[in-house]
């Protein structure tokens, strides 16, 4: 067996890690998170001996053969060694294959996986297979380099190895093989890839021949291995060590698997979301002390996913997640950030929230600014890592807690959300997605919203109204108010009738239209402010200002209109129409 000796200082090893297109900092995806040299437990070099100290003169061994550096060339035969050899010279063609790719040669790893020359994703899928420790170790670094570029994740967890590769991966994993971890790594930079998360999550193989068996059914699919990997751990498992390390990565690819609604519904049938909130129940670090993609991190970050699709909304509620996580809702940073939307996911009542849930209503309306102007937050999170339909779902629930918490004739809770800039916020959401279906209106939107963000922003509203529509005091006319109540109630109505949208958010649209109506004439000073900042933010974009201002001009009187029922009209009479 070929036993590769890691140095201390390698040159071989990405340290740099993979850019992370949906959490608050890069995940170290690529084999750099690993050791930097492939065998599983290294030992240290020993010293050179002097020449008179060797047990043999020095002319009975033959110099040894300079190594030359593998080129992209070498492939094609490193791939035959691979496929066609065992042991030694499998283990080392892969270890070539792997230098190929690693922090030295990151230009090659798009051509290795792209470029249709070669096929190195089997052959390094076989290698998942082997007994060899170091074959196997190899692969998985080499795989996970290779898993970095956003070109070579469609290839890898769509492309026609894809079956291989995943599987290769999830079978060291069922195995609980000490490469479990690189495998979850690997498997977690292919799901930053959104398209493929889905596909992955289906991952559920049969023997050939067989009939398909559904995820939920098999006990070797993804979803079965992910879930036996997090039952299997320790409830405070060793930080450090080679199981902690793969139930915190298997944490990572969760959370990012857990973004669409048709994988959050499998979860929500299966242990893990017991299993994430007894990782937070269970810490004994505060959350001020977790780190980006610590264990703690990524558990509350599958929470927070989970939470927003009734299908696994039911099962963290049954987990206690609310109870679990309601502290943490008074951290001022991102895992702050984090609870309070999953505790407005999960239905936390309006009490529930710190300082009158004038913190929430700040921290969720900022995020909402921000996804919208394309920014993150330091120190927090950069931009990407949330979605606008998420942070307005978030708003929209807190909206429903505050309206709940007064009940049909009080406004005190939901006014402490109608900040006018929240309120133009949300007004802005709605009415991009109504210009943006416009094919004749000039002018848009640097941000196009989404059909379901624009009916979670109305919703906000219709929650609002109270706070939104309370009049001035004294009471007085307002000229302001009349234009900003026809605007906006034209508005919601065009939003009603886009053909994208659903019949909640269509009743959501034509009940706050009726209501800002029925509000026209009195001074309403949230309202003025709202549709004030509303249109500054429109004057600015360059979108038309009459969009939403009523085109009815009155019904002109001549003898062929409505008065064409007089006996003078169409007749040789002569009469005068006064």
């Amino acid at each position: 067996m070929v036993s590769f000796r890691k140095k201390k200082s390698s040159k071989n090893v990405d340290t740099a890690p993979a850019k992370d297109e949906s959490t608050a900092a890069p995940a170290p995806a690529d084999a750099s998170a690993t050791p930097a040299e492939p065998t599983s437990s290294p030992a240290p070099a020993a010293p050179e001996k002097p020449v008179e100290e060797a047990r043999e003169p020095e002319a009975a061994k033959p110099a040894p053969a300079p190594v030359k550096p593998p080129q992209m060339e070498d492939i094609p035969e490193l791939i035959e060694t691979m496929m066609g050899e065992k042991g030694e010279k499998s283990a080392a063609a892969t270890k070539r294959i792997y230098e190929l790719c690693d922090v030295g040669h990151k230009q090659n790893r798009v051509p290795m996986v792209c470029s249709g020359k070669y096929d190195v994703l089997t052959p390094l899928a076989q290698c998942l297979t082997q007994e060899s420790g170091d074959g196997r170790h190899l692969a998985c670094l080499a795989l996970n380099n290779l898993s970095i570029p956003t070109e070579n994740k469609r290839v890898m967890a769509l492309g026609p190895a894809s079956s291989a590769v995943i599987g290769g991966l999830c079978k060291v994993i069922a195995e609980d093989k000490q490469e479990s971890y690189l495998c979850c790594i690997c498997l977690m930079n292919l799901s930053f890839l959104e398209a493929s998360i889905t596909t992955m999550l289906q991952h559920s193989p049969v023997p050939e021949g067989s009939d398909p068996i559904a995820p939920l059914d098999n006990p070797d699919s993804l979803l079965r291995i992910l879930e036996k990997l997090l039952n299997n751990a320790p409830a405070v498992p060793k930080s450090g060590s080679g199981k902690s390390e793969g139930v915190r990565w298997a944490c990572g690819l969760i959370k990012n698997l857990a973004k669409s609604e048709e994988n959050a519904a499998l979860f929500g049938k299966t242990d893990i979301p017991n299993r994430v909130v007894d990782n937070i129940r269970n810490t004994t670090a505060p959350p001020s002390r977790w780190t980006s993609n610590s264990l703690e991190d990524f558990s509350l970050f599958v929470i927070l996913n989970l939470a927003q699709w009734p299908g696994s909304r039911e099962a963290l509620i049954e987990a206690g997640a609310i109870d679990v996580i309601k502290p943490i809702m008074a951290e001022g940073d991102l895992q702050g950030l984090k609870a309070t939307m999953a505790c407005a996911f999960l239905g936390a009542q309006w009490g529930d929230f710190p300082e009158s849930g004038s913190t929430a209503a700040k921290s969720i309306s900022e995020l909402m600014t921000n996804i919208i102007e394309k920014k993150g937050k330091d120190g927090q999170y950069a931009y990407g890592v949330f979605k606008l339909y998420t942070a307005t779902k978030a708003y929209r629930d807190l909206s429903s807690a505050a309206r709940a918490a007064d009940g049909e004739s009080g406004e005190s809770n939901t006014k402490v959300l109608a900040v006018p800039s929240a309120v133009a916020l949300c007004l802005q959401v709605v009415s991009d997605l109504v210009l943006a279906a416009d094919d004749e209106a000039n002018g848009g939107s640097k941000y196009v919203p989404d059909v379901k963000s624009a009916e979670y922003s109305a919703k906000a509203v219709l929650n609002m109204l109270p706070a939104i529509l309370q009049a001035g005091d004294p009471p007085r006319k307002s000229i302001q108010s009349e234009k900003a109540c026809g605007e906006l109630a034209t508005m919601f109505t065009a939003y009603s009738n886009l053909p994208g949208t659903s019949p909640e958010g269509k009743s959501t649209a034509l009940r706050a239209a009726e209501e800002i109506s029925a509000a026209s004439g009195a001074a309403r000073p949230i309202l003025e402010i709202s549709h004030d900042l509303w249109t500054q933010y429109r004057k600015r974009e360059g979108q038309p200002l009459d969009q939403f201002i009523s085109q009815e001009k009155g019904i002109e009187v001549d003898e062929s209109g409505p008065l064409d029922f007089l006996p003078c009209v169409n007749s040789d009479s002569q009469c005068s129409i006064l």
